[in-house]
């Protein structure tokens, strides 16, 4: 059976937990292929609202499974944490989360050798959330890292200490002023290498053939967006993954020919955390009102998003590399209230009008062009059904999937998973 994939299309941040907690009654596996903990996938049901790191956004349901795939880097610390979170609401996740042997962890002194890089680089810095991401995947290419497999094997604690030894090397070379407690450091992290001892491990891509054999319903969950993929993301702003569909068949095992829909989650707007080009972004009191109105603080690191227009250019790229087949847009009603609307069509790229993403997106090489709509002023949250939208944001949707070639068949209009309205 074909492995469906959830993308975010932007710079992450779009709505990707929400909507895999929607889709997920209509599969038997959600699996996460990519990054780690930098990741904040937030869901809101019954009145709560939930942040998950690293575990799949389909444990709140009790018949699923949720997988950690091998593309995954885990920090057995916050790891700990979110499934203590999960037991204080009476999640029986023991019985649905699965672990890849071959993940990566996360180790104390990758996180400290992220914050010293960083610290070094100064006013260049690129925006790391400091969670050791960066280090662990160069780890893992340098064929140095530490897998979840490897803690079931005598003499791991042995391959940990040269590890840790060396980073600590490292960390010197950088000659920066890193305060910490190691000893302290490990005896947390030692604590909860023994709770994700107690769950289950598997070899993933097998389970996952016997899985598509079987005819199982499996949903791929990816984490940030297409815009920060390693290779074509806006290179060096980027994350140490590939979080485009390419990267669902090596972080899960699957065949590229196994593919089934490519679900693209974008904003209305666009919104990026951290440093980086971002062409239509606005610095007045529109941008100000989309980042007030629609909660713009990163999941994971409480950090303000930078607000903008959407950028069709950006997201027409995203599509294109990733084959996305359908389209979600999230936030709809964060542009309630706006007389006038904006959408980047084109961009004069080194004085040329250019429709393409080009290999540099810097401010001093692209401009915006925009075509102008006109906005709507009904309250979009507490519609339940598709003709209830205002003609307004109708007519903006149908601009969308003419220029993108691919239906909207989501819109999100409100945090919790019931705002949700099906085209």
């Amino acid at each position: 059976m074909a492995v469906d994939l959830l993308l975010g299309l932007q710079w992450g941040d779009e709505g990707k937990g929400k909507i895999v907690d929607v889709l997920t009654s209509n599969y038997n596996i959600i699996a996460r292929f990519q990054g780690g903990p930098n990741a904040g996938h937030t869901l809101v049901f019954n009145g709560m609202k939930h942040v998950l790191h690293t575990i799949p956004s389909g444990i709140f349901h009790e018949d699923a499974s949720n997988l950690v795939g091998n593309g995954v880097v885990i920090d057995p610390v916050i790891f700990k944490k979110e499934l203590d979170k999960l037991a204080e609401q009476n999640v029986d996740y023991k019985n649905s989360l699965l672990i890849s042997r071959k993940a990566h962890l996360i180790l104390p002194t990758h996180r400290l050798l992220d914050a010293a890089s960083e610290t070094a680089k100064g006013k260049a810095k690129i925006g790391s959330t400091l969670k050791g991401i960066g280090p662990t995947y160069m780890d893992k290419t340098g064929r140095n890292g530490i897998r979840v497999g490897d803690i079931e094997l005598e003499g791991w604690k042995d391959k940990y200490r040269a590890l840790a030894d060396k980073h600590e090397a490292m960390i010197d070379f950088y000659d920066v002023n890193i305060q910490y407690d190691l000893a302290e450091l490990e005896k947390e992290f030692f604590e909860a290498i023994d709770v994700l001892k107690s769950l289950t491990f598997i070899d993933s891509e097998e389970y996952m053939f016997q899985a598509q054999k079987n005819g199982k319903s499996i949903l791929a969950e990816g984490a940030q967006g297409s815009l920060l993929d390693i290779d074509f993301g806006t290179y060096p702003f980027v994350t140490s993954s590939n979080t485009t569909a390419a990267g669902a068949c090596t972080g899960l095992g699957i065949a590229p020919n196994k593919i089934g829909e490519v679900f693209g989650i974008f904003k209305a707007y666009t919104t990026r955390v951290g440093s980086g080009p971002f062409p239509t972004e606005l610095f007045d009191e529109v941008g100000e009102t989309m980042g007030r109105v629609g909660h713009e603080f990163g999941a994971t690191t409480g950090r303000s998003r930078r607000c903008g227009w959407l950028d069709l250019v950006a997201l027409k790229y995203a599509c294109q590399i990733n084959g996305v087949t359908q389209l979600m847009m999230m936030k709809a009603d964060v542009l309630s209230g706006f007389k006038s609307l904006k959408v980047c069509t084109a961009y004069k790229y080194k004085g040329e009008e250019i429709t393409h993403l080009p290999y540099n997106i810097e401010a001093h090489n692209v401009t915006p062009i925009y075509t102008e709509f006109k906005g709507w002023k009904e309250d979009l949250t507490t519609m339940e059904d598709a003709s209830q939208m205002p003609k307004e944001l109708n007519d903006y949707i149908s601009f969308l999937e003419k220029e993108l070639e691919t239906p909207i068949k989501i819109v999100s209009v409100g945090p919790d998973r019931k705002q949700t309205i099906f085209r």
